[in-house]
């Protein structure tokens, strides 16, 4: 044997076994799992859709996966006489889009479970011999395949594309483990998945009652009262109407720091900018912070608690929410509104309900003309249109009951968010590193 074909060996033999960190009871003596090119294991669909034959056409969201094209866009965007040079999806097959995204870094490769169709050409599409157990679908939502596509395609002319031939695409390697541990990763997977299906249907639910409820607390357009009263309200009497300027004692927003709106220190004064405000409640995660000498400039629009927020420029008009003490005598930006209403007229929280009504929204969607959402001005909130109950008590009683849903969606959407930052712990630990696996 040659020194050079010892060397060889000698590399083979010392190259770690592929295996992942966390393994079942049942497999922790087996062998290392196997590397193989995915021209091994799949077959490239190239099946053209001759004399249009089908006619559905399908898409592959990142986020989503395999779905129809008019779902997902809201309308075709394909049109019939531009179908033939289209792959056939079958059931079961694969298929990469090129598109990179903030969620696909390389672009999502999904598994079609909704039925045959037809994909652009600009997809790649294959099916798997012995696909059972749904384990790639998993694979390919991790990272460990991200390293090879970036080594092997290079950014083509449009920078929002990956540029990869379709044999280097067939030959990334994939870790591939027997068939039996291959179904019990798949099995564990797929009950996480249903877990958060299962919790996702959960919070839709919650926020579907409350959407209803609130159209029944509060009148709808053109009517002076609402179809739910609570009983012990029921002959309190009519309700009116009355504009919020006359019911709030400041109406006004922040302004920029020098320096800019961005990249504050995590100490000093809380720092409330339009991503901090959320539809009914604060968004306190990345909260900045602003220095005393930077909030003494602009003192005015030092936060109270119970002052409402209201998001007046950009995609976010029109979410709201209500201060409190991780807040307060902290600033707001130019882009949010501080709304500080009289106490013994408006209940704060009962108009954060309002605003983020349908109700609420509609009157804020009139206010952006041609619906271009180019900002609101203090004149267009003083204006805002304000249904009140006859007493006080039923603007805190119809505030009580739609935070208290509120509370419930913010805890069951943190138990969802649980779950997935769980599965994708779980995911990391049951596949090989992306290190070993490129």
């Amino acid at each position: 044997m040659s020194s050079k074909t010892k060397n060889t060996a000698t590399k083979e033999e010392a190259k770690p076994a592929l295996v992942p960190k966390l393994r079942f009871p049942e497999f922790r003596g087996a062998e290392g799992w196997e590397l193989l090119p995915l021209s091994r294991l799949a077959t490239r669909t190239k099946q053209k859709n001759r004399d249009e034959k089908i006619s559905r056409v399908l898409t592959n969201s990142a986020e989503f996966g395999v779905m129809d094209q008019r779902d997902f866009f809201e309308k075709d965007i394909a049109t019939q006489g531009n179908l033939e040079s289209y792959f056939v999806v079958e059931l079961g097959s694969y298929v990469y889009n090129p598109r990179i995204s903030a969620t696909a870094p390389v672009g999502p490769i999904s598994k079609n479970k909704i039925g045959t169709g037809v994909m652009s050409p600009l997809y790649t599409v294959f099916k798997f011999e012995d696909d059972g157990y749904d384990y790639y679908e998993h694979y390919f939502k991790t990272t460990g395949w991200h390293t090879y596509m970036r080594q092997a395609s290079s950014m083509g002319a449009r920078h929002d594309r990956m540029a990869i031939s379709s044999d280097d695409f067939m030959a990334m390697p994939l870790p591939v483990p027997s068939p039996d541990e291959q179904q019990k990763i798949a099995e564990c997977l797929s009950s996480v998945d249903e877990l958060i299906a299962a919790q996702a249907r959960k919070v839709d639910v919650l926020k579907t009652h409350k959407k209803g409820l609130m159209q029944q607390l509060f009148p709808t357009e053109g009517e002076t009262q609402p179809r739910l009263r609570f009983p012990e309200f029921r002959n309190a009497g009519e309700w009116g109407d009355g504009e919020l300027g006359a019911k709030a004692s400041k109406i006004g927003s922040g302004i920029t720091p020098t320096g800019g709106d961005k990249n504050y220190k995590p100490a000093g004064r809380p720092f409330v900018r339009s991503q901090n405000v959320g539809w009914g409640i604060l968004l306190l995660d990345d909260v900045a912070y602003i220095d005393e000498e930077t909030h003494a400039t602009f003192k005015s629009t030092e936060i109270k608690v119970s002052d409402v927020l209201l998001n007046i420029t950009g995609a976010s008009i029109g979410r709201s929410a209500v201060a409190d003490e991780r807040v307060a005598e902290g600033n707001v930006n130019q882009h949010v509104c501080i709304i500080r209403t009289k106490p013994n007229e408006l209940s704060p929280f009962y108009l954060n309900q309002l605003l983020i009504s349908k109700r609420g929204q509609k009157q804020i969607e009139s206010f952006q003309a041609g619906g271009n959402r180019q900002g609101l001005n203090f004149a267009q909130i003083r204006s805002f249109s304000v249904p009140l109950p006859p007493t006080l008590n039923e603007q805190h009683r119809i505030a009580s009951c739609l935070s208290s849903l509120d509370t419930l969606i913010t805890a069951e959407t943190q138990k969802l968010d649980a779950l997935k930052t769980h599965k994708k712990g779980l995911m990391q630990q049951l596949f090989p590193a992306p290190a070993a696996v490129a």
